[in-house]
């Protein structure tokens, strides 16, 4: 969080590229420490029945903080300059970092953990077979693919539809934090209500999450504004469903011993085959057509996630079951 933090301020004084492209990299590590490291603590402190509520709670961070940080950046940006962006989320990172230190884990108990947890090549071969983990893998990287795409061209789609970028983004940015922020929670605590009557629901309310928003989108590509917000504000409520119970379905496959890397090839798989590639691919197609095109190959890839997690739904509760067997936890 420390490293995180002073790389994100650091990054306001970058005189030139190459000093901004280091200041990036090290927010790149710094989050790459604690992506893996802050669900693997959650999961292994709360137990199966109340573990998606728990993590739809912290990945609730996911949709709010981003789409603040497009409200609040935009602000400071056009009053106090781009610079200041980086500034201001550098204090508040550093406390939280400071307070780290001074954490327990409750874990630990005279100084072992609580729970011994051996690993061997073996568990990360089995972790790499888990078909309900494979399977998530895939949907969350389409997942992130729309997330990332959406955020980087919304700006250029409303240009296309004669919108201000600059008040729409802070509009899209405020549905997204009141619909990604519900929406979230609510996936969670649904997930967790029928895991005991259905043991595929993490994936079930995954994808369902996904089919229901691939509609909806495509109305918000033909309707006029302002109607389009309304639309817009149902879909990303629905496509962020998924977020809690995805990544608790994540947690639930992995063995304690070796649920640290799944998140973190996770992690990895997610934004180098995600989001990386929706910006230059989503330039490219609205490039040689337009942008409604582009966003209508986004309503594809929204549809095409939904449907990888139903078809892991069958595989999800017999993968749980089998990390939840007594000596396994």
């Amino acid at each position: 969080m420390t490293l995180w933090s002073l790389a994100s301020g650091g990054s306001g004084l970058a005189a030139t590229f190459a000093i901004l492209f280091m200041t990036r990299i090290f927010v790149g590590i710094g989050e790459g420490g604690y992506g893996p490291a802050a669900p693997t603590i959650l999961s292994d402190l709360f137990p199966i029945e109340t573990r998606g509520r728990i993590m739809a709670i912290f990945c609730a961070a996911i949709p709010v903080g981003s789409a603040l940080g497009y409200v609040i950046g935009g602000l400071v940006g056009a009053h106090l300059g781009w610079r200041w962006a980086f500034y201001l989320v550098t204090p508040p990172g550093l406390l939280l970092g400071l307070l780290c230190f001074w954490q327990r884990d409750p874990r630990v108990t005279g100084g072992h953990l609580t729970q011994k947890s051996r690993r061997s090549i073996r568990d990360y071969l089995n972790l790499f077979r888990t078909r309900s983990y494979l399977i998530n893998c895939i949907a969350q990287t389409l997942m992130t693919f729309v997330t990332g795409g959406l955020g980087f061209w919304v700006p250029a789609y409303l240009r296309y539809r004669n919108q201000s970028s600059e008040a729409g983004m802070t509009i899209f940015g405020l549905i997204t934090v009141v619909a990604g922020l519900v929406s979230t929670l609510l996936g969670g605590i649904v997930a967790d209500r029928l895991r005991p009557r259905f043991p595929g629901s993490y994936f079930w309310v995954s994808g369902i999450g996904m089919l229901i928003a691939c509609p909806i989108f495509i109305v918000a590509l033909y309707i006029p504004f302002p109607a389009a917000w309304v639309a817009m504000f149902l879909a990303i409520f629905f496509l962020f469903l998924n977020t809690g119970p995805s990544n608790t379905a994540l947690a639930n496959v992995s063995l304690p011993a070796v649920r640290a890397t799944a998140f973190a090839v996770n992690i990895f798989v997610i934004h180098a085959f995600g989001d990386v590639q929706a910006f230059w691919l989503l330039g490219y197609i609205g490039g040689h057509t337009n942008m409604h095109v582009a966003f209508l190959f986004v309503s594809g890839i929204i549809l095409a996630s939904g449907v990888v997690w139903l078809s892991g739904v069958k595989y999800l509760g017999t993968d749980t079951a089998a990390v939840e067997t007594p000596g396994n936890t």
